[in-house]
């Protein structure tokens, strides 16, 4: 009876040819595929996949500015793409603007509309010393128009509820699925009086409203330039209550 050869490896893995013979005598077994080659093929893919994607979420504007940096054809391909997913959104957005709200319509307008899409209401203040309230109005409309598959909605909070604090003006409710996901009081945490589209635009990405590579978001060099316009607008305003 032939006893078994107890055959000496001192490495069954190393790449050797005493190892080679005994592993086509089936002696040991064949050494395990090297993931060196897989591992340089995903970090192949990867590259080519951030080269080919490079463009994602910049919009219109930020194209235009890459006219000397990149290939026209391949920069023409995305303002195409941008194009169509503003004209698709356009289509099938039914807002982009700002609904005034009365409470006999509350449940219809804020709470079964957030069935169908987020509802973001301004519960605004009854008084134009209310700073807050009245900046937030002019950045609501601003968010609306960029944001029409967003439903914004302002009313005034004693309309809402009656003795609402006005200390807790502004306010903002944001409605998903008949519930309150959301709500924020006051702009103490957005920016006080430094909030801007931008500060809503966080908003919308925390709550999922906005997914946040979405191309519409503002770049930084926006922001402060928004962020005075509004500023400016408002205190127009002001500027005319004191002439009043």
């Amino acid at each position: 009876m032939d006893m078994p050869m107890n055959v000496p490896v001192d490495n069954p893995n190393a790449d050797t040819e005493w190892n080679d013979i005994l592993r086509k005598h089936g002696i040991i077994p064949e050494r395990p595929p090297s993931p060196t080659a897989k591992i340089q093929e995903a970090l192949i893919e990867a590259t080519r996949l951030a080269h080919e994607n490079r463009l994602e979420g910049k919009d219109l504007d930020e194209l235009d500015e890459l006219e000397d940096d990149e290939d026209e054809e391949f920069l023409e391909s995305y303002r195409q793409k941008r194009l169509a997913e503003l004209s698709t959104l356009s289509q099938n957005s039914p807002h982009g603007s700002v609904y005034p709200v009365q409470k006999p319509d509350y449940a219809k307008d804020i709470t079964e509309a957030s069935k169908q899409y987020y509802v973001f209401l301004h519960l605004s203040s009854s008084t134009y010393a209310n700073v807050e309230s009245k900046l937030l109005t002019e950045v609501w409309r601003s968010a609306a128009g960029k944001f029409p598959d967003v439903k914004f909605c302002e009313m005034r909070a004693d309309m809402a509820v009656e003795g609402y604090p006005e200390s807790n003006c502004p306010t903002i409710l944001v409605y998903k699925d008949t519930d309150i996901v959301k709500q924020v009081i006051t702009l103490k945490s957005m920016g006080g009086v430094k909030c801007g589209v931008a500060d809503v635009e966080k908003l919308l990405v925390e709550v999922g409203a906005v997914k946040i590579n979405d191309f519409r978001l503002q770049r930084k060099e926006e922001k402060d330039e928004k962020q005075s316009s509004i500023r400016s607008s408002a205190k127009k305003d002001d500027d005319d209550d004191d002439w009043d």
